[in-house]
């Protein structure tokens, strides 16, 4: 950063205190979080347990505070980082974490969760890990990493700007989040619960109606920098195939794989995942990214007549959570969940008037459209994000230009 000193983020942090619950009365319980309570993508804490002492994992040992700032040691390019709000304080994290208590002297604790968060700090961590399957840095590493240190009034303002920028995108998450519910809304009103079924609807099988068609095992060495891109369960659990991480396959492989060949508007389905996780079981529409697409082993392609149902209906009834959880119920395998064409045929779906159910896909489709536009602003707010975080560790939102001040202080979103 221009103008500012560079230190070790050990010379900004305090030193935190650790205990044994194993060693305090078996009847006391504490607040515990392990790795898995960061969700990565908000940076917040959202699954801590209650633990009694006497049961106690080996990795409880860290006392927290409020304001405190832990960034998982394991797997760096995840950032699992978080702050620690004020309910948490005096709970206990897993040494998989590395504690940072700001010096409130030195520095500003949200300009330091800002700056663990940037990219730049993550590729430092990233390039200093070890361990090819489980890669990890040590506390050592977080703390003699280096980051920019200006003022702590320009600290405050760059967190001030940052915060803005976050909450914008925060809020716009959100509302895409009560599009979806209101889609969810939407399902119960017209049509009610799938497995009570109030509106005693015909029920059918989806083998009576439907067909699936799996894809084919195309290996990672046949990628090519240009071409076909290929539909994989990754892509089917994050929603679409996006441009910067597609995986490509010959053109020329069109004519000789063309049965595994999917296009704009198919629904496809997961059928293998992690056991215990959300990875599996999940339903799509691919979009229109690509004209068209290859489609990968264990993803499957749902085929119907429409004049008998409607593909909107079909995709939020396999999304309700009481179908998805009786159709994972059936997976098979210990590590890897797996569930089968015959699982998913093996359904019951409830059949209501094909013109209720058109009503839902164009409410659908009204809906759709209102989350493209969102969507794209999302995009914009993201880049705008990632181009003040880059902007501001670098010193160019100095106090000093008064145009840098006012042209960020003046955005609109």
């Amino acid at each position: 950063m221009n103008g500012s000193r560079k230190v070790p983020i050990g010379d900004v942090v305090e030193s935190t205190k650790t205990w044994n619950p194993l060693r305090s009365a078996s009847d006391e319980v504490f607040n515990y979080i392990d790795l898995s309570a960061i969700d990565q993508d908000s940076k917040l804490i959202v699954g801590v347990r209650e633990v009694s002492c006497k049961e106690a994992p080996s990795r409880a040992r860290q006392l927290v505070g409020k304001g405190d700032i832990i960034v998982s040691t394991v797997r760096p390019n995840l950032n699992g980082v978080a702050q620690v709000p004020e309910y948490l304080d005096g709970a206990t994290a897993s040494t998989g974490f590395c504690i940072l208590r700001p010096r409130s002297s030195l520095i500003d604790g949200r300009f330091l969760f800002h700056w663990v968060k940037s990219p730049i700090f993550i590729a430092d961590m990233v390039n200093k890990a070890t361990g090819a399957s489980y890669p990890a840095v040590s506390d050592r590493i977080v703390l003699e990493s280096i980051l920019p240190l200006p003022s702590l009034e320009e600290q405050k303002r760059i967190a001030d700007i940052l915060d803005h920028a976050e909450s914008l995108r925060a809020k716009r998450k959100a509302a895409l989040a009560q599009f979806d519910e209101l889609i969810q809304s939407i399902y119960f009103d017209l049509f009610g619960d799938p497995e009570s079924n109030p509106k005693k609807f015909h029920i059918s099988a989806l083998a009576e109606i439907i067909q699936l068609r799996g894809g084919f095992a195309f290996k990672s060495n046949d990628y090519v920098n240009e071409g076909i891109p290929l539909v994989r369960i990754g892509e089917v659990n994050r929603g679409n195939v996006a441009k910067e991480n597609a995986c490509f396959l010959p053109y020329e492989y069109k004519d000789t794989y063309s049965q595994f060949i999917v296009k704009p508007g198919d629904m496809l389905m997961s059928l293998t995942g992690t056991t215990g996780k959300d990875d599996y079981g999940n339903v799509i529409l691919l979009n229109d990214t690509f004209d068209l697409y290859f489609l990968n082993q264990r993803v499957a392609l749902f085929q119907s007549d429409e004049n008998v149902l409607d593909k909107y209906y079909l995709l939020y009834f396999l999304r309700h959570p009481k179908v998805k959880i009786k159709l994972t119920a059936k997976s098979r395998g210990i590590r890897q969940a797996n569930i089968s064409n015959g699982d998913v045929l093996e359904l019951k779906i409830p059949l209501p008037p094909l013109s209720l159910q058109k009503e839902f896909a164009r409410r659908v489709e009204s809906i759709e459209k209102l989350k493209t536009t969102h969507k794209a602003s999302l995009a914009e707010l993201e880049e705008l994000f990632a181009s003040l975080q880059y902007r501001a560790f670098r010193g160019e939102l100095s106090t000093t230009s008064k145009a840098n001040e006012q042209s960020f202080e003046g955005v609109k979103i």
